[in-house]
Parts: structure tokens; sequence; C-alpha cells
């Protein structure tokens, strides 16, 4: 019988960890330049294997000298990719659900604005990401990554701007994407006082947890959709009510619990 020893597990973690972080670098930054220059500096590590091997002391020497260099060039050379690892761990679920890295911030601008285009009657269909990944409805908008801020939600709402027709996605403390294009809810018996804002924002609430805010063009209605259902016409109270509950739910809330019947009606 082969005997394991606990070393040689530890072992095995240890090079499936790193084959697995090498794997998801590689991963995002397949069909980028950044690609090119990770193949280089495997390459040069892979001399640096060889010449110590053979004992080649000129090649030796010169690998030897840019180590002191080695550090400072790959953050330069990778800058971009680096920032881009650093958001995505950021964004990890895990890590979202532990710490709500702005959260409340992002929810007052949002506040801020969706009140502010209800009191002018300006359209509007914003969304918040939560725990499933929304990344399919972000890429048929157009990408922003911008803070979100209450002047910009206004101003991508402006009535005739580019993207005031689709929707907003929000991802963290980040706007990914505005003009985003929604499913709309296959739902019978709604209230034809539903537009299409309305029935595209339940259209991704039954098939997502994402929250969303809709501003009803006509009427300047505000109104969330939220894991199947609508909360139609909400005033300031009941706003802050709803998204309390949503995004700072009490445990007994937390558990499953089956779905409430749809608005069909103010």
């Amino acid at each position: 019988m082969i005997e394991i020893r606990p070393q040689f597990l530890v072992d095995l973690i240890d090079i499936l960890v790193v084959a697995f972080l090498f794997y998801r670098l590689f991963a995002m930054i397949k069909g980028t330049r950044a690609a090119q220059m990770f193949v280089g500096l495997v390459f040069i590590v892979i001399a640096s294997i060889v010449a110590q091997w053979f004992r080649l002391n000129a090649l030796n020497w010169i690998i030897a000298s840019l180590k002191t260099v080695w550090v400072i060039l790959f953050v330069i050379l990778f800058q971009p990719e680096l920032r881009a690892v650093l958001t995505h761990i950021g964004q990890n679920r895990l890590l979202r659900a532990l710490i709500r890295v702005g959260e409340g911030g992002m929810l007052k601008e949002i506040l801020g604005a969706v009140e502010e285009m209800s009191r002018e009657r300006r359209g509007a269909l914003i969304v918040v990401e939560r725990d499933m990944g929304l990344r399919d409805y972000i890429e048929t908008g157009t990408k922003l990554d911008a803070t979100v801020t209450k002047e910009l939600l206004e101003t991508i709402f402006t009535p005739h701007s580019p993207l005031h027709d689709g929707a907003v996605v929000i991802r963290g403390d980040q706007i990914a994407a505005a003009g985003c294009i929604l499913p709309l809810s296959p739902t019978a018996g709604l209230s034809p006082l539903l537009g299409t804002r309305h029935r595209a924002a339940l259209g991704l609430a039954e098939e997502t947890d994402a929250c969303v805010f809709v501003v009803s063009e006509e009427t300047g209605a505000i109104s969330i959709a939220y894991k199947g259902e609508l909360k139609w016409n909400l005033d300031e109270g009941q706003l802050r009510s709803e998204l309390a509950a949503i995004f700072n739910p009490r445990p007994e809330e937390t558990s499953d619990e089956p779905e409430e019947e749809v608005a069909a009606g103010a």
C-alpha cells in the first residue's frame, strides 16, 4: 500500500494553486498585447533555468543583472492588466458578500438621481447587479466603467441622448455599461399603465437577482423590480423601506421563501 505523506499533499496543493493562478492570469490577458509580453517573460525565465543548468556564465550574469529591475519592469508593462485583476478580485461574489464596497454611497447617488428624474418625469431604467452576474446584458450596451454619480446618471437619461432608451447596469460602485437591452417579461395580465421599461425591469427580475429601478416617463412614478416582483409607484418612504429590505435584510428575511405573485398594477 502506497503511503501518502502530508508534505506530498502540501506540495501537490501548492502546485495546483500556482497552476490555477497562472491559468487565470493567462485567460484574462489572452488576445491582448499583454499576452505577447507574458510569453516573453516566460521565455526569459526558461532561459534562466537553462543557463543555470548548463552553467552558462555569461547568460547567467545578464539574467542576474536584470533580476533587480524585473519587479519594476513587470509593474510598468502590466499596469492595465494588474489594475483589471485587482478590480476583478474586488468584484468577487464572496468578497462582496463580506464587505459591501461603496454600496451605501452608490445607493445614495442612485436615489438622488431617481428622485430628481421622477420630479422631471424623465424615464430611466437602472439595474444593480447582485450575486448573479449580468455580463450577457452588459455586453449589449456601451461599456463605461465609470463611478456611479447622480450627475452621470441624470446625464445618461437626458431625453434624446444616445443611451437614454436602454438600461444602465451597475456593478459594485461602477456603471459597467449604459444603453443595455433587457428581456421583456412574458407575464400576462400586467396593468396597461406599465410600459416597456417596466416590462424589461420585471423580465430581468424574473431571470436574475438584480435590483432594478424604473422611473416612468409618463407619470414620474418610481418602481422597483426584484425577485420576480414589481413594486409600482413608490413614495419616498416606501422606496427607502424597499431598499433597506433588499440591501440590508434581517436574518429571517434571508431564508429561502416562495416568491410572491407579480404585481399586476398600481
